[in-house]
């Protein structure tokens, strides 16, 4: 999706002018992995229109092979506006405009299975889910236990926001969680989402299934 950034610091009713950049919890590590000399593909779904060509050669331009982005021609590329201060205040201010987009749209049906199970690890994000009943379908697709299934790596990346109903989004996240083989989460969010305190070890506790569990401590790390 599209990212505006403010020009400078200030609430979003009080910022004049915003700076275009590229987001998405996916895209962005595709973006990182190929960077760093990784063979990377990023499989999505984007709106026929200049923002969705924006995308597409910007994340190419990483390395990124973008060979199996759709072009939806009915609906627009996502954007969000976020403000520049601190994510971690109160103050930060983040407006999604995703309902209605290409991405929302994205489904078992017109989504190229072959394409995300080709690599050796398919990395999935819990934002996907959010954005509609076809997405949230294609996750629990691609987490199910099959034949020749690619390692599966999951971000929680718990936006309470983005959900219609945010109970059921935090039952969501933690089912595709288990399911999953590597899952990456912070501890603020598996507080927030689940009520889990007390550490890695209780992150741990809650979420034994996957091989390997990252907990995200902020400024502290890791484990």
């Amino acid at each position: 999706m599209v990212t505006f950034l403010p020009s400078r610091p200030g609430r979003l009713a009080d910022v004049p002018s915003f700076d275009r950049g590229i987001g998405g919890a996916e895209s962005n590590v595709a973006c990182v992995l190929a960077a760093a000399g990784h063979r990377v593909k990023w499989v999505g779904r984007v709106g026929d229109d200049g923002f969705g060509d924006h995308l597409v050669e910007a994340i190419t331009a990483y390395g990124v092979d973008t060979s199996a982005v759709r072009r939806d021609p009915h609906r627009p590329t996502g954007i969000y506006f976020r403000t520049a201060g601190d994510r971690a205040t109160d103050e930060h201010e983040v407006l999604y405009y995703r309902a209605g987009s290409a991405a929302s749209a994205m489904s078992p049906d017109n989504t190229p299975r072959a394409e995300l199970d080709s690599g050796r690890v398919l990395h999935l994000s819990g934002i996907t889910a959010a954005l509609s009943a076809d997405c949230l379908a294609l996750l629990r697709g691609l987490t199910a236990p099959r034949p020749g299934r690619p390692l599966v790596s999951f971000d929680v990346n718990h936006r309470a926001h983005l959900w219609r109903d945010p109970e059921t989004g935090r039952t969501v996240l933690l089912e595709l969680a288990r399911r999953s083989d590597l899952v990456f989460v912070g501890e603020d969010e598996a507080e927030e989402a689940w009520g889990v305190t007390g550490g890695p070890d209780a992150v741990r506790a809650a979420l034994p299934e996957p091989r390997t569990l990252v907990v995200k401590q902020g400024a502290g790390g890791a484990t």
